[in-house]
């Protein structure tokens, strides 16, 4: 059987379904509470670095050529992720809101629960969402971005970040020895004046005003102000402070990953602002099987840079000498990253191999980053 009657095979689409699982270990821990409240981040970080560990790694790459229709099982699972995480997530707060046999620490951590999904889950599938071109896949990605708060996500991650990443001009490329604890802040500080200013100059471009109704802007915030609405109508304050939590939790799952995807990787500085175009090596590279089919493939993340239009099961996966490679898959990687002495010790070594391989002919790279590639104040 060739590969590309391989992957329309319903079959080979299901284990990218795993993110399904987390639903019941939802439910179970919102009716029966005490310990069952923890096996949902057991279950997205714990479980799969385990099943990481014994399955190994997935390099055989797909016909980049399969039709689309071939990969309704592949899509499907992303198109149907927003009415189950919208009602998970409303009808736990809800739940928790109308009985009382949760105590207050078993709902933190429930609703801590919650936000792995929406961020392991639901910001991940967005991204691949808002990539394609029909507009119903692109309307169901600002949706799941609208239960998180987040929807300038989808602005900045199309219009500065893919046109930017790896130089000072993209906040969401972590600098070099940059702990990821500054990178945060300073990401939810520049990301979305950046967004905001990548559509004011593409509505200048087309001779509107930033307020004009086509300013995507709008529809982020009427989205997000309908999910702050329902949080408040179906949980009172409660509930819009246990929504607001998610969100939080989910926000840190995506920017853990994004720093993690381009740490201290940079491309050259061609002179007057010009760089060199993004090639596989500018991302690093995991292609740990079971993390990837929780994360659609998010870890091919070289090959999704490389070609930004190929979807999740198409993405390809590269060798040693094409891409940097992550020693481990993103569950263990963020949490890598939350202790900046381990982070820098096990990451550091090898962005200082990776610049001595790709770029031998830098020997300084302090003073070119601070002369021809500068780097934003705060950035080390």
């Amino acid at each position: 059987m060739s590969t590309r009657e391989e992957i329309r095979r319903p079959a080979r689409a299901l284990p990218f379904w795993l993110s399904l699982g987390m639903v019941p270990l939802a439910v179970l821990g919102a009716t029966v509470g005490g310990w069952t409240v923890v096996l949902l981040p057991i279950y997205g970080w714990v479980a799969v670095t385990v099943l990481d560990a014994i399955l190994g790694r997935n390099e055989d790459n797909p016909d980049v050529e399969t039709p689309e229709a071939d990969l309704f099982w592949y899509r499907l699972i992303t198109m149907i992720w927003f009415p189950v995480q919208f009602v998970t997530i409303f009808g736990l707060i809800w739940w928790v809101t109308h009985t009382d046999h949760l105590g207050a620490l078993e709902t933190i951590v429930l609703f801590f629960g919650v936000g792995v999904i929406s961020g392991t889950v639901g910001i991940v599938y967005s991204h691949e969402l808002f990539h394609q071109k029909n507009k119903l896949e692109i309307a169901l990605g600002d949706l799941l971005l609208s239960t998180v708060f987040y929807g300038h996500f989808h602005t900045e991650h199309l219009l500065v970040h893919h046109w930017y990443v790896g130089t000072p001009r993209d906040a969401a490329t972590a600098r070099y020895n940059e702990g990821f604890h500054r990178f945060f802040w300073r990401v939810l500080r520049d990301c979305p004046r950046s967004a905001w200013a990548a559509e004011k100059l593409m509505l200048a471009r087309a001779g509107r005003s930033v307020w004009h109704r086509s300013n995507p802007f709008w529809r982020y915030g009427a989205l997000q102000l309908a999910m702050i609405a329902l949080a408040i109508y179906l949980g009172g304050w409660v509930g819009l402070a246990l929504f607001v939590f998610q969100g939080f939790i989910a926000i840190w799952q995506l920017e853990l990953t994004n720093y993690v995807e381009h740490y201290g990787l940079t491309r050259e500085h061609k002179g007057e602002g010009k760089y060199e175009h993004v090639l596989p090596r500018h991302s690093w590279n995991a292609s740990h099987m079971a993390s990837n089919w929780l994360l659609i493939n998010l870890q091919r993340h070289s090959d999704h840079h490389y070609k930004p239009d190929r979807r999740f099961p198409l993405l390809q996966t590269y060798t040693d000498e094409e891409a940097p490679q992550l020693p481990y898959g993103y569950p263990v990687m963020t949490t890598l990253a939350m202790v900046p002495p381990l982070w820098r010790r096990r990451m550091n070594p090898r962005v200082r191999a990776w610049r001595k391989k790709y770029y031998p002919e830098i020997i300084d790279w302090a003073a070119y980053n601070q002369g021809t590639n500068p780097m934003p104040s705060g950035s080390v």
